[in-house]
């Protein structure tokens, strides 16, 4: 068992933020940098948060298993975190999920079981309750109802971002996969600043704080079929639709005018940000999360264009 105080996971958190300046619009959002963190994404903040509370209340022994679903990023920063301080990880991962995520599992160390989600993520939630069940060895992080997931958020992330923006923050906006970070990073502002929005992003598709059923979407991470436990704890001004395809548009558009490799949820996020700060009239900074890096959609809907304009090309 790795016993060091300092690794990896001494590399997480303390992402910058960058202003976003749509000249079109005549806005300006601010960003957070999480795709920074060096497993590639926000999750590497809870991954370490919970591991090392289990460490220091003694539940995680030489021995243990730990377990968690996840639709990707998690299950990455499990494996790199738990990997590096020396424990077995396995990640239940949906059918569904981009194969470079698999890999990414894989290679950090992680074992990685696949499961039919049919479009619902409890699915897998179950299975890891039934493992722990039968082999006390399993260590069951829970990141859709563990509380220490908001508190992470409210202690860190929220922390950063108030310290980090000159001057108030008028509106935060971001997808939910756990509601950790919209619960805890919500905390924080709200409570430096109460006259500060909360909303929610969600894809259109699957908008289920506006009552509609999950649906097929394209923005992988969040809303994974379910509103999850912690959400309860998320103090919301509002909840704001985006398509798939917008998502994917303005992606590429930060990959390729801002030089910011990214994700699909991340443009997701900007999207709703810049709509929020067109029709929001509140004073201070409008600011969303860049929640991971592109690398695990290759194989997605968001590279596809580049790879059929490389097939013409060489054809040509």
């Amino acid at each position: 068992m790795t016993k060091s105080s300092v690794g990896v996971w001494s590399l997480i958190g303390n992402t910058p933020v960058l202003p976003l300046h749509f000249s079109e619009l005549d806005q300006t959002i601010w960003v957070k940098c999480e795709f920074l963190n060096p497993s590639g994404s926000i999750k590497d903040r809870v991954a370490a948060y919970i591991i090392e509370d289990a460490e220091r209340r003694g539940i995680l022994k030489p021995d243990s298993i730990i377990v968690e679903c996840s639709s990707g990023n998690t299950g990455v920063a499990m494996a790199m975190v738990g990997g590096a301080k020396g424990y077995r990880v396995k990640i239940l991962l949906s059918e569904g999920a981009s194969p470079e995520r698999r890999w990414l599992i894989r290679q950090l160390g992680g074992e990685v079981i696949l499961f039919d989600s049919n479009g619902d993520y409890t699915t897998g939630i179950d299975i890891t309750r039934q493992m722990a069940a039968e082999d006390p060895r399993v260590f069951l992080p829970r990141q859709f109802e563990n509380e220490l997931n908001v508190e992470d958020h409210l202690t860190t992330t929220g922390q950063e971002l108030l310290k980090q923006i000159d001057g108030p923050i008028g509106v935060f906006v971001n997808g939910y996969g756990t509601g950790g970070t919209l619960a805890g990073v919500g905390k924080a502002l709200k409570e430096a600043n109460s006259a500060c929005q909360i909303w929610a992003m969600e894809p259109a598709e699957a908008a289920m704080l506006g009552g509609e059923m999950p649906c097929c979407h394209h923005i992988e991470g969040i809303a994974d079929g379910f509103v999850p436990d912690l959400m309860k704890y998320a103090t919301l001004d509002g909840h704001i639709k985006i398509t798939s395809d917008e998502a994917r548009s303005m992606t590429r558009r930060l990959n390729s005018e801002f030089g910011l490799l990214v994700g699909t949820s991340s443009g997701a996020n900007v999207v709703a940000a810049l709509r929020l700060a067109k029709e929001q009239n509140v004073e201070g900074a409008v600011v969303t999360l860049l929640c991971d890096r592109a690398e695990r959609y290759f194989s997605t809907a968001l590279f596809q264009e580049n790879v059929f304009d490389d097939e013409k090309a060489v054809l040509s």
